[in-house]
């Protein structure tokens, strides 16, 4: 019975992987807004009734991918050392992120993610769909702030900067990206943009927040 469940969970991880891919395909040979929801599931051979069971809108198509980092931010929080605090466990995972040239920071000029990345940026109903990402993100790092005895205003208030800071510094990265320039040759740029982001955070966030093992 085990094997059969995990036979069928596989396959609709497949099912799943097999319409986004599909999806996004289309969605940059023509644009987001010329492809419908008929033409992603006719190309990938599916209903449309099985096509939205496995992601409520369109849009979500695209943006699944975000699902797996929903919950970053706050598993750094959470893990991060003893005597670090929330805004620097966060600062030095991206700086990390920014030196692997992690797509996630927009620091990457592999020909698919600056393509990926200008249908996201390029595409209203994507930006206003990726709200629902960030929320959770959102909700999510309160949580463990709340877990740390921080407030609830508190929490979400902080919660909020430190997920709009890595948002907005992947955003910038994409732009230089999109300009033209290399991950390398912007490298320093996103580094000292970082730097200056998460300084700001932190003159106001680390009085208010904990440290870790405090």
């Amino acid at each position: 019975m085990e094997k059969t469940t995990g036979l069928r969970e596989n396959k609709k991880l497949r099912t799943r992987r097999q319409l986004a891919d599909t999806a996004l395909e289309l969605f940059l040979e023509r644009g987001f807004d010329a492809v419908s929801v008929a033409d992603v599931a006719a190309a990938a051979e599916v209903s449309k009734p099985t096509l939205f069971r496995y992601f409520p809108s369109k849009e979500d198509l695209v943006l699944d991918r975000f699902a797996d980092h929903q919950d970053e931010a706050a598993r750094i929080v959470r893990d991060r050392p003893a005597g670090r605090t929330p805004v620097a466990a966060v600062r030095a995972h991206f700086l990390a992120a920014l030196a692997d040239r992690d797509p996630i920071t927009g620091l990457c000029d592999h020909p698919e993610v600056v393509a990926f990345q200008r249908l996201l940026y390029s595409t209203a109903s994507l930006e206003s769909r990726m709200s629902h990402y960030s929320d959770r993100e959102v909700e999510l790092l309160a949580a463990v702030l709340e877990s740390e005895s921080v407030r609830p205003f508190a929490a979400r208030l902080a919660a909020m900067h430190l997920v709009a800071v890595r948002h907005e510094l992947g955003r910038e990265n994409h732009l230089r990206m999109a300009a033209g320039q290399s991950a390398d040759e912007a490298y320093p740029a996103a580094v000292a943009e970082a730097d200056q982001a998460f300084a700001m955070l932190a003159d106001g966030l680390d009085k208010a927040l904990p440290i870790a093992g405090a």
